[in-house]
This record gives C-alpha cells, structure tokens and sequence, in this order.
C-alpha cells in the first residue's frame, strides 16, 4: 500500500531542482500573451522527458499546447499559464526598484510559479498512478495570455477541456488557501471612430473630430458609473488619439474598455449601454463608429466539493517552512510598498490573524498557516480570470499560495522580484503538493467525483454560453 501524501511529496522534493530551474527561466523570458513560445517550447519539452505526450497548436493557438499521460477516467487537468506583463521588470529577489530591463516586461503576477507548479503536480500524479498501478489520464494545459488576451476562453470555445472530469489549478499569493471567492466577468472591448481630417486653424468646420467623439464617450460613461451595480468596473486606454498635430482634425481614434461584472448577464447589460454611448458620440460629432469584443472572462466560482478536498490537502501538505532569511527579506518588500497597501496589509492581517497577532505578522510578513474553506461567506473579488471559462465546462477550483509578503500588491514589480526567489519557489512547491495529493484523492473516490459533478450541473445544468463569438479568433500578441 502506498502511502499517497509522502510519495508525492517524495516526487516533487526529487523534482525541487529541475522545476526551480524551468521557473527561473520561464521568469527570465518574461513572454507576452500569445508570445510565449520559449515558456511553452521548455514546458513541452520537459513533458515529453517525463513520458507525456504533448499536442500542440491547441484551439489555433501556437503557444497552446497539452500533455497527457495515462487512459480512460478519472481525467484531471492541471491549468498552467506562463505570461508576463509589460513595464515590471525587476532583479530578481531584490526588495529595491531596479528593472533588469528599462520598462521591460516581467512576472508581475508570478505565472513562471504558477506554469511550473502546475507542471510538478501533473508529474506527480503520473508517478503516482504508474507506481500504483491505478487508472486515470492527467493532463497538463499550457494555457497562453490570461493577462487579458483570456486564452483558457478561446480554448473552452473550441472544446479543449470537454474530455476532462475536473480541474485544480492555482495563483502566487500572499496567502495559503483554496479562497471562497466569486471573481467577475470580463469583456475587453475596442471602439474605432472614424471622422474626416481638416485644417484645424483654416477650415475646421469641414473636419469631423474622430477624437471628439472618443472624449465625448468618455464623459457618457463617466456618467454612467453612477448608474451600474456598485461591483462592476469600467476603465478604458487610449489605443490611437488620431496624431501628434494639433492643428489637424483627427480623422480616426480608438479606445479600448474593460468592463467587468460578477455575471455575464450583468455584463452583457452594462456592455449594451456602453455601445450606446459610443453610438451616441459618434452622432453627436458626425463621425463612424465600430465596436468588437477582442477577449472576454466568464465569472469564476469555485466548486465547493473541490475546495474542500484541496483545503484538506493543504492541511496535510503544511504551510511551506519559511526561514528567519525568507522572513527578512519579505520584510524588506513588504516595506517598500506604499502606506496605502501597508494599511490594507494591516487589515488582511486582522482578518486572518486577529489583533493578538498583528504585530507579529507585520515582522514577519509571510503566511504560515492554512486558512478554512468557508462556503458561506463567499467574496467577490473584482478582478478576472479566464479560469472562470474552465469551471463551465467541468467542476473546477483555484487555490491560493503564499509567494510573496503580505500587503504586496498584485501586479507590481514588487512581485516579480519574489517570483525568482526562495519565498516564491517554497510557495511553489506547497501549491504543486496539495494539487496533486488533492488530484489523486479525487481521483479514487468515485463518491467524491459524482458530488463534484452533481454541484456543477446544478450550478449551470451542464451549459457553457462561451462569451466570445465563433467568428472572433485570438489575437496573435498582447502588449
């Protein structure tokens, strides 16, 4: 009989070196979405070296790929992502702002951690089932640009994940938990306005301002906000102001809007409206203008029956083992943070230590303990993930590991420089631990898969209305 907590455990230390190395590379080439292709080429690679067999090209997306190893059911996925974001690049482990890379790109969400950690998992699970003798397929995705080219929705759209019973997947953190949230949905919108170009000074009453109308779109929406659900979110970037000449109509301006809400239904409303208000500047200003969804998010809650086996397997795994070296260097982040993040630190910290223990975190600002899994309080978080897109098709949960100091903002060159570090590479590990002991104690026992199952079909009755239309096809690069 083997025991299944220490043999994974046992695989994935024999493994610490290998994954550490293919981390720091993936940190060090730091790829935009639907560019990762040294990311992706070292993941394949190292999959084949441990028996898997790997396709490429997935849903049309070069750097879309999946491993698979084993047959027949249960069939687990593992969802790696390997995308870098633009303008955080930063020395590695180093708690002082110094970019390698002048406005560079770099890990600023820790998916070289995540990619790798989803890598081990899948690993161990093949090791275990192997040695075991039992039956069972892992897969493991390499799914491009979550950042915001949403290729886990381009991927669900084309049927990718339909052979799979369920998934565990993660994100680096500050904390060590399978979280109780709802994250929202998101559309990634881009409006193109077209006018007619004038002399500004001589004759600007033939002109037709493209950038007028982008601006006056802007007002409308402004005035919109106070009229939405309090949990959505807008916000918008100027693609193309129409030139540097002042003293020429511009002729032609985009703008680029997120939109995001906890449902796509609310969503769907909110994105209407917003069409509306484009619409209704380009009348106003006498221009042309068209709209298209580039990416999109459904809402992300997680199944409750996963959660718990992944909240039991974080208890068994233990919270990684941080050194006095690891709490002093967190320190040295969490200080250089602003006074507004170090005050929601401080709050997080009441939250899931309490008063008692507040001063003692804020010395040592790392998470040494797992959290409890609470179905009734479920927060929704206003941020977006196109792992929500994987739990319509099947029953899905995301957990949390500690990788970073507490109060360290997300997306920050602050943690770039903890992905590439001890505190990064120990949350790491712990997270590909409890997916796999998490994995494979799903995986034999049918009961707990069939309740699984059940609380998914409840939740959506097995449908998944994809937020993207056939007709719309993953962008090539997103900057």
């Amino acid at each position: 009989m083997i025991d299944i907590k220490e043999f994974i455990e046992d695989c994935i230390d024999r493994k610490e070196e290998e994954m550490k190395r293919v981390s720091a590379s993936i940190w060090e080439y730091a790829e935009g979405g639907y560019q990762e292709y040294q990311s992706a080429g070292l993941l394949c690679r190292t999959l084949e070296e441990e028996g898997f067999t790997v396709t490429e090209n997935l849903a049309d997306i070069e750097t879309a790929f999946k491993g698979v190893w084993g047959s027949g059911h249960p069939v687990v996925g593992l969802l790696g992502e390997f995308d870098s974001l633009p303008g955080l690049s930063q020395k590695a482990g180093y708690p002082v702002h110094e970019p390698l890379v002048p406005d560079g790109r770099g890990h600023g969400c820790g998916h070289n951690l995540l990619g790798t950690g989803c890598l081990a998992a899948a690993i161990a699970i093949k090791e275990y089932l192997q040695a075991a003798g039992k039956p069972g397929t892992v897969i493991f995705f390499g799914t491009p640009a979550e950042e915001i080219g949403s290729g886990k929705t381009f991927m669900a759209r084309e049927g990718v994940f339909n052979e799979v019973d369920f998934f565990y997947t993660w994100h680096p953190g500050t904390t060590n938990e399978a979280a109780n949230c709802h994250m929202v949905a998101n559309y990634s919108r881009i409006y193109e306005f077209k006018g007619v170009t004038a002399h500004a000074g001589g004759s600007p009453h033939l002109g037709r301002s493209a950038l007028d109308s982008v601006e006056l779109m802007n007002v409308g929406v402004n005035y919109l906000r106070e009229h939405v659900i309090q949990e959505a979110r807008i916000h918008y970037a100027y693609l193309d102001a129409g030139g540097t000449a002042p003293n020429v109509v511009q002729d032609h301006a985009v703008i680029k809007y997120i939109i995001r809400a906890p449902y796509i239904w609310q969503l769907n409303e909110i994105t209407q409206r917003i069409d509306n208000i484009a619409r209704g500047a380009a009348m106003m200003c006498e221009t042309e203008v068209t709209y298209k969804t580039e990416s999109a998010y459904s809402n992300y809650i997680p199944n409750e029956v996963l959660a718990k086996v992944m909240t039991d397997a974080m208890i068994s795994i233990g919270a990684p083992k941080w050194t006095d070296e690891d709490y002093e260097l967190a320190k040295k982040f969490a200080d250089s943070v602003s006074e507004n993040c170090k005050s929601d630190a401080r709050q997080q910290l009441l939250r899931y230590f309490g008063k008692e223990k507040l001063e003692e975190k804020l010395d040592h600002p790392l998470d040494d303990a797992i959290h409890p899994y609470d179905p009734d309080h479920r927060i929704i978080v206003t941020g977006s993930t196109d792992v929500g897109d994987v739990g319509y098709v099947a029953p899905t949960v995301m957990a949390s590991a500690a990788t970073a100091a507490f109060g360290t903002p997300g997306h920050s060159w602050q943690i770039t420089g903890q992905a590439n570090s001890s505190i990064g590479t120990k949350g790491m590990l712990f997270a590909a631990k409890s997916m796999a002991l998490a994995s494979v104690l799903v995986m034999e026992s049918p009961e707990t898969l069939k309740a699984a199952k059940a609380e998914f079909m409840t939740r959506n009755n097995g449908i998944y209305d994809c937020p993207l239309e056939k007709g719309i096809a993953a962008p090539k690069f997103i900057s």
